[in-house]
């Protein structure tokens, strides 16, 4: 068992948080197993890797709860090559933060979303040019006026960056929906998804069937995709939106697999 440093010495389970924190690291660690599975156990599935069990990188079984959240995560370890890339595994870190984050600070994850509708981005609009403004308008006005009409949540927008308050009482109907998500998975993939967009009303638009995630993720980089096309593209920050897109896409998969429950 020496030979691979991520089991642990005193357990038949694989530490699965010590492989994620060692990959952190250049240069990434070597794959030290054959094959993963999603195995059935208590209430859910557990990861497996070549039999033993996985654990989170608070040393949390990785116990996931429902079979396609767990096919999914076990994909990204049947994925891995020659070395493991915590980075190509966007399932398996949402599943350590609802395990691991979520799961243990519920109230706070609640009040950090919260707090992103005190200034979220589609109440945020340009003075100009007039043909961002008209993008921005047809973009967010109607996730304003979805959350008025389905959340009882009405949200006012500003032109520029003076900070507007918003209703207590549009706050406190805001909060009562995010409440409703039980599932730590469920308000992690949340968590994701507005703080890779900047707007958590845009998040729940799209994570409660509104919209598609292309279509988001295109509204929250309106102003960034509108300057690209006036000076053009860096390469660097398409890759690195390209790479945070497919994260706002798992954790939209995985708010709708523990919505259809």
């Amino acid at each position: 068992m020496a030979e691979f440093p991520f089991f642990d010495q005193n357990e038949d389970d694989c530490d699965l948080g010590e492989a994620v924190r060692r990959a952190t690291r250049a240069p990434l660690p070597k794959k030290f197993y054959s094959r993963a599975e999603a195995v059935p156990q208590d209430c859910g599935y557990v990861l497996t890797l070549d039999g033993r069990k996985s654990r989170t990188p608070a040393r949390n079984l990785l116990l996931l709860p429902v079979i396609d959240l767990a096919k999914a995560v076990a994909d990204e370890w049947n994925a891995q090559e020659k070395v493991i890339d915590p980075g190509s595994m966007p399932f398996t870190r949402i599943a350590n933060s609802a395990i691991d984050g979520v799961s243990q600070k519920r109230s706070e994850v609640i009040d950090d979303l919260v707090r992103y509708a005190g200034s979220d981005l589609v109440c945020y609009r340009a003075e100009g040019p007039a043909s961002l403004a008209e993008q921005q308008e047809a973009a967010w006005d109607p996730v304003l006026e979805w959350s008025e009409r389905a959340l009882n949540a009405r949200f006012v927008s500003t032109v520029g960056i003076i900070h507007v308050e918003q209703s207590p009482a549009s706050i406190s109907s805001l909060r009562g929906v995010i409440e409703t998500l039980d599932s730590p998975f469920a308000l992690a993939a949340l968590h994701i998804m507005t703080t890779l967009s900047g707007s958590v009303l845009l998040s729940l638009f799209q994570a409660l069937g509104e919209t598609t995630p292309a279509s988001a993720w295109h509204a929250a980089h309106i102003d960034e995709l509108f300057q690209e096309s006036l000076w053009g593209a860096d390469e660097q920050a398409v890759r690195r939106r390209d790479f945070r897109e497919r994260d706002f896409r798992a954790a939209s998969d995985v708010f709708k697999v523990m919505s259809n429950r």
